[in-house]
């Protein structure tokens, strides 16, 4: 196999050696040598009690995967981002999404400029406008207050929205309503808008470029959809505002410059949620609650920038994602919120981690020879015990779970947060433990079926805990994951902030939409691709 650097190295050959210790050890050994394990591999800081004690890891681990941090420089990387240097290299880009949430006091160069003033400037003009609507000030074209927000967006433009929203719809109006159109499926469009009324109906469209294929097609849908009832077309300024940074398109759309909101080419799509692109969340949340979300996205930043690295939550969290998948052959990673309200947060962690860290090549475009980006999944539990924990149970894949828990229910229904958290805790348990042959014929099974009831344990998994789900502490749970992917892409010497991979498919789509547009069109691909051409043709 190929050399590299990483693997070379002094530090990764001794954690290789050590993964072969640990796949010969088991959480119940460790746990039994010390008992006191979870004052050692535990954090409590920010308001977040981080537990990785159920990590199939020991002093010695730890300590070499720090000594791997140190070696691939992830303290003089993280400086680098912090101080605006152009990081994203391919793309020859400063990575600054930490500015949108810093206070207005702080500065955040960029080509030696500070990007502070123009964040809040942004940020003040969001503010006035979402309350306008919010108070009903924001009339449509007949004179009717809007009730119904509808983003049109894709990939960083829709997922962090959608989440947010889904995240803290406890916090938004009653007598509003907020959709959200991404898919270029027609029956996305269709479903978000079917019962709404276009009078009291504003849309936010939100594409950097004012081009984005899935966006402008929904967008000019919409726009269509619209005019069937309001018949004029300067009506569309009271119903339309852009997120973009194309006043031309923008205007030629019949968006108002004045209702185009701006951002900068040094915030990547799936780290954008704290831009412009926050806008429906601030409508749906309020302003003041929307600042105490950036305070939570801030006080992760500032944990992630100053604390040391052995008290470091995020840089932890991104190390035991290495150690996880390049020593112990784990390829993915779920992500268990034990709150409804999180249904979406794994789909968004999804574009944060896959996005960034699915990449083959190093900064130095020397093709790896190890894993890189982890595959995130999960759902919301109890949900998922029902379905896909089995898997993780008794399956024959090593699947490390990220369990997140709040004290407090929004909804303090009795008895049913004390049942959510308590099965929270026991799965974390059961998958450490398990369950032996001889405690399961001690339970009086027969042999015969004892086997099929032994849970094997020695599963890893984290649990985070916190109070309760609020715009701060939702800010707090996405800056973590995205500075443990930094961590990541840092050790792994790889870009987590370009996307390469997203562009030939689109490149390839425009050819093939006049092909299937106009029978008489010559298709020159594969057999397979042509096939599937003629078959939609006819």
């Amino acid at each position: 196999m190929k050399k590299t650097k990483l693997t070379e190295s002094a530090v990764w050959k001794k954690l290789d050696r050590q993964s072969q210790k640990i796949k010969e050890d088991s959480l119940r050994a460790l746990f039994e040598r010390n008992p006191d394990r979870v004052k050692d591999f535990s954090l409590q800081s920010q308001g977040i009690y981080f537990d990785y004690s159920k990590q199939l890891i020991d002093k010695e681990t730890m300590g070499l995967l720090l000594e791997l941090a140190r070696e691939q420089k992830v303290k003089e990387r993280m400086d680098a981002m912090f101080a605006g240097k152009k990081i994203n290299s391919t793309e020859n880009r400063a990575v600054l999404h930490m500015a949108l949430r810093a206070p207005a006091n702080a500065e955040y160069l960029v080509d030696g400029k500070n990007v502070m003033p123009e964040v809040h400037q942004v940020l003040s003009k969001m503010t006035a406008f979402a309350e306008k609507v919010r108070n009903g000030q924001w009339l449509g074209y007949s004179g009717k207050p809007i009730k119904n927000i509808v983003n049109i967006g894709i990939g960083g433009s829709d997922l962090g929205p959608v989440m947010a929203y889904e995240a803290l719809k406890h916090y938004a109006p009653s007598d509003m309503v907020f959709r959200f159109i991404s898919n270029i499926d027609g029956s996305d469009f269709a479903e978000a808008t079917k019962d709404l009324d276009p009078e009291e109906t504003l849309f936010i469209v939100a594409s950097k470029t004012f081009t984005t294929l899935e966006t402008m097609t929904n967008a000019q849908t919409a726009r269509k959809w619209f005019l069937e009832k309001a018949r004029n077309e300067s009506s569309v300024a009271k119903h339309f505002v852009a997120v973009s940074t194309n006043t031309a398109e923008v205007q030629k759309f019949g968006i108002d410059p004045e209702n185009m909101f701006g951002f900068w080419d040094w915030v990547g799509g799936r780290y954008s949620m704290t831009s412009s692109i926050g806008l429906s969340t601030m409508i749906a949340i309020g302003s003041e609650l929307y600042g105490e979300m950036l305070k939570g996205f801030h006080l992760i930043d500032e944990h992630f920038r100053n604390a040391p690295f052995e008290q470091n939550i995020p840089l932890i969290m991104g190390l035991l994602n290495i150690w996880n998948n390049n020593f112990l052959d784990a390829h993915t990673q779920a992500i268990l919120p034990y709150d409804n309200y999180l249904k979406r947060f794994p789909a968004y962690l999804q574009q944060l981690t896959m996005e960034s860290n699915g990449k083959h090549v190093t900064l130095d475009g020397e093709t790896v020879n190890y894993q890189t980006g982890t595959i995130y999944w999960g759902e919301p539990g109890t949900n998922g015990q029902h379905s896909f924990y089995q898997l993780i149970h008794q399956g024959t894949r090593l699947i490390p779970c990220d369990f997140i828990g709040f004290k407090q229910s929004l909804n303090p229904l009795k008895p049913h947060h004390d049942y959510l958290i308590a099965n929270m805790i026991a799965q974390g348990e059961a998958l450490a433990f398990g369950k032996t042959l001889e405690e399961v014929i001690g339970e009086g099974i027969e042999e015969s079926l004892a086997q099929h009831k032994v849970f094997e344990g020695n599963r890893p998994s984290s649990t985070f805990f916190l109070e309760k789900l609020t715009p701060e502490n939702l800010g707090k749970l996405i800056a973590l994951y995205e500075h443990s992917v930094f961590v990541q892409g840092a050790v792994w010497n790889i870009n987590p902030f370009d996307q390469m991979g997203v562009e030939l498919g689109k490149v390839l789509a425009q050819k093939i939409i006049p092909e299937l547009m106009n029978k008489s069109t010559q298709i020159n691909h594969d057999a397979s691709t042509n096939a599937l051409i003629e078959l939609f043709r006819q």
